[in-house]
């Protein structure tokens, strides 16, 4: 923590020689991201950019339990599509489907989930239709 500035120092001469000090200190040496472009430039500003970039870091969502579902629901049939077996399709339908089954179960926050459990037939109709074509 720094000093309190003195009575008398006019405040940039001040900050200037509390920024001198701590660089001859090697306070500012290998900070992460020195020599990176700062990120999202090109992006309208938001106030909110680093609670934002926070979030992102430390695997916070902060989505309602409704989106977030219907997010892993999605994913979950985009993994599906790559899988190397019928066997790893039908376990990650069957995993996703105990998910929304228990939140059509209880009530969840957020919009409604507008989802049912996929058929898990079709799904692998689908994948290996997309095996044979490939």
């Amino acid at each position: 923590m720094t000093e309190r500035k003195p009575p008398g120092v006019s405040f940039e001469s001040w900050v200037d020689r509390q920024i001198r000090e701590a660089t001859e200190r090697g306070a500012f040496d290998a900070l992460p991201g020195a020599g990176k472009p700062l990120p999202a430039t090109n992006e309208p500003y938001d106030e909110n950019w680093w609670v934002k970039e926070k979030l992102r870091r430390e695997g916070v969502s902060v989505l309602p339990s409704t989106l977030r579902l219907r997010k892993e629901a999605e994913d979950a049939l985009a993994e599906a599509a790559r899988a190397p077996s019928e066997r790893v399709v039908r376990r990650i339908v069957a995993e996703i489907n105990e998910r929304i089954r228990e939140a059509l179960r209880r009530p969840q926050d957020g919009p409604p989930l507008g989802l049912t459990p996929f058929d898990v037939e079709q799904v692998v109709a689908e994948w290996r239709e997309r095996r044979a074509s490939s």
